[in-house]
């Protein structure tokens, strides 16, 4: 009985707040709402730009990441709250969207454009319209003529010799003209007393199609233009003639998308003839009525979206000239940053019915995969590196930061981001990987990656395709998959890694600033000023490869880096400076890697030994391995890692 009353309750205030939202009332009344709150009669591209604006931005740049700082510097790019929880690693593409709205907003010439998205499938052209479809449906209110097909503006019933003294009233622009069928039921039903036209408060809805209109590709060979503007009532041409507004239904998608927006799916599919009504509903902002009853004014965001094969067929046609001209194009890559690729699989799987666990790494390593084969080959670094510097890392060689210029790599490109593999194929693998799995409920990044060599086998894929793609799996992330297992076990064997980590870092830092400043080091438990240790200085350089007389530069970069670091306020830690954080790592990899080989290949173990490895799964466990997978991948190392 509390669960009825429960659910009664929630039923009686969702309605009681919908009530209190409705409204009615005459063209009158509507004026006086108006000139309290003259907003609410914007175009459709200023609505849509002001929803996304109205939830938050900020600068890129302003971010505690380090890698983000690194790669837009000072780039001006905002990042829009209404898309940042949903989109990853498409800041520029998003940039260019809300950018389109803002100019149309100001009726520039992208308000009489078509904005069109063009990628490869699964890059997010669908969900970018989407996300703005539902924020429209979150938007509120607008005011229509009650009894619309249109749900147009009430304010297209003051009549033009009157419009000017209107607008000096209410301090607002009136646009457009009624529809047939509205103009129709002024003279006959209102005797043309628009004062007392009845007006209601409506809610964006794509399911009621108010103010939300999609065009899905449609059969070349059964293609209708009453899809998009819609018919007239054949039913109805007995009663009344063929130009009576009564026989019209304007039911479609652009009058259903009047005053918000009309999406295009995939519409290069559709015949040239097919899409010849977006040339009036963009540039003179009509669209024609069906039948002999002239054109309807239509307010209204066409958003279209394909694939770049046939963004090219289509532009190869020179008699499209006319649609061209109407379009603003928007490219829509892949993500091509590691971090971001990784937060796209974790959104899909919080927002789907997957409840595996998910061991560390998992989605790294397939998040690698995607993202190689969507990278363009360059002379000047491999494509693991490659994949590195667009993700900020800093990449160290030879004991120094490789100095390679992100935007020059990404300005040597064509079509980066274009082509490669898909998120969508990435999830299959996830799924198979855990179908696959007989041992328990749990993914892991061995039978992912196994899953990912099964269905790249089974692609239809080119042959010099599918070999480079089975080379990045077979070859590159099996390695580095070895590497970052390894740095796993060392942590989970080295207890207080971090402090340990820490540890070195200021050691060496004391000893390298007095290497370098020629003073002496006070212990810092007996106080006793010694000289600088450089066979320790050396143990941790050799480890990157600074051997010989490149310490010495090596040791004053170091210690200049700090210092300048430490002058911005930023704090220092082991990992301020990557090539000294790596040194420092492998300094720690080396001092257990012995034991750590033994006690994980060992099948019988004393008694110290099984202490130890039972604190190392033990951290294991707590570092996000589940039970089942510690035993996975440390099978995996054991026959892997440290091969006798």
């Amino acid at each position: 009985m509390a669960d009825l009353n429960n659910f009664e309750r929630v039923i009686k205030e969702d309605r009681a707040a919908r009530e209190s939202k409705a409204w009615r009332g005459t063209l009158l009344e509507y004026l006086e709402v108006v000139k309290a709150d003259p907003i609410m009669t914007k175009l459709a591209h200023a609505r849509i730009y002001d929803l996304i604006i109205s939830i938050g931005l900020h600068p890129l740049h302003e971010t505690d990441d380090p890698r983000t700082k690194r790669l837009f510097k000072d780039e001006p790019i905002k990042v829009f709250d209404f898309f940042s929880e949903e989109f990853f690693g498409i800041e520029r593409t998003i940039a260019q969207i809300v950018r389109y709205f803002h100019s149309a907003s100001l009726k520039g010439e992208e308000s009489r454009q078509v904005l069109y998205l063009m990628g490869p499938v699964g890059s997010g052209k669908s969900s970018l319209v989407e996300r703005i479809q539902r924020g429209l449906e979150q938007v509120g209110l607008i005011y229509a003529i009650e009894g619309c097909p249109m749900n147009e503006e009430p304010l297209h019933l003051v009549p033009r010799h009157l419009r000017r003294e209107f607008e000096k009233m209410l301090g607002v622009h009136i646009e457009g003209d009624l529809c047939p069928v509205c103009r129709y039921r002024l003279k006959s039903e209102f005797n043309n007393r628009y004062e007392e036209f009845p007006v209601i408060a409506r809610n964006f809805s794509k399911r009621n199609r108010v103010g939300v209109g999609v065009v899905p590709p449609v059969d070349p060979n059964n293609q209708d233009t009453s899809v998009l503007i819609g018919s007239e009532d054949i039913s109805k041409l007995d009663q009344y003639s063929e130009g009576d507004p009564r026989v019209l239904e304007l039911n479609g998608a652009l009058n259903v998308g009047n005053r918000g927006i009309v999406e295009f799916i995939e519409v290069f599919k559709n015949e040239t003839e097919y899409l010849h009504a977006m040339i009036t509903a963009t540039q003179e902002k009509v669209i024609p009525a069906p039948g002999r009853h002239g054109m309807v004014y239509v307010d209204t965001c066409i958003v279209a979206h394909s694939n770049e094969a046939e963004w090219q067929k289509f532009k190869a046609d020179h008699t499209n000239e006319a649609i061209l001209d109407r379009i603003v194009v928007v490219k829509v890559p892949y993500n091509l940053r590691l971090s971001e690729e990784v937060k796209i699989y974790q959104k899909i799987i919080k927002n789907s019915d997957f409840r595996a666990h998910v061991a560390p790494h998992t989605l790294e390593l397939a998040s690698m995969y995607a993202i190689l084969s969507r990278l363009e080959p360059t002379s000047k670094c491999d494509l693991m590196t490659k994949l590195r510097l667009y993700n900020g890392e800093e990449v160290v060689e030879k004991g120094r930061t490789k100095k390679i210029d992100v935007q020059e790599l990404k300005e040597d490109t064509k079509r980066e981001g274009m082509s490669g593999i898909s998120t969508r194929f990435i999830m299959k693998a996830l799924d198979n990987a855990l179908s696959d799995n007989v041992s328990g409920n749990c993914i892991n990044p061995i039978n992912v990656r196994e899953a990912l060599i099964s269905m790249t086998k089974e692609g239809d894929l080119p042959d010099d395709t599918r070999k480079q793609y089975l080379e990045f799996l077979q070859d590159t992330l099996h390695k580095e998959y070895l590497d970052l297992l390894e740095k796993e076990i060392t942590r989970a064997f080295v207890y207080s890694y971090q402090e340990q980590a820490e540890s070195l870092f200021q050691n060496y830092l004391d000893h390298a600033e007095a290497y370098v400043n020629k003073t002496r080091v006070r212990d810092r438990n007996t106080k006793e000023e010694l000289a600088p240790d450089e066979g320790f200085l050396k143990s941790i350089e050799e480890q990157i490869a600074i051997i010989g007389s490149a310490a010495d530069g090596f040791r004053q970069e170091v210690i200049a880096y700090l210092w300048a670091t430490s002058r911005r306020g930023e704090k220092i830690s082991y990992k301020s400076y990557e090539p000294l954080k790596e040194a420092i790592e492998k300094k720690l990899m080396t001092s257990v890697r012995d034991i750590s080989r033994i006690i994980t290949k060992a099948r019988t173990r004393d008694e110290e030994q099984g202490e130890k490895y039972g604190s190392m799964v033990k951290n294991l466990l707590e570092n996000g391995y589940c039970e089942s997978c510690v035993d996975v991948v440390l099978k995996y190392a054991a026959n892997n890692l440290w091969k006798d």
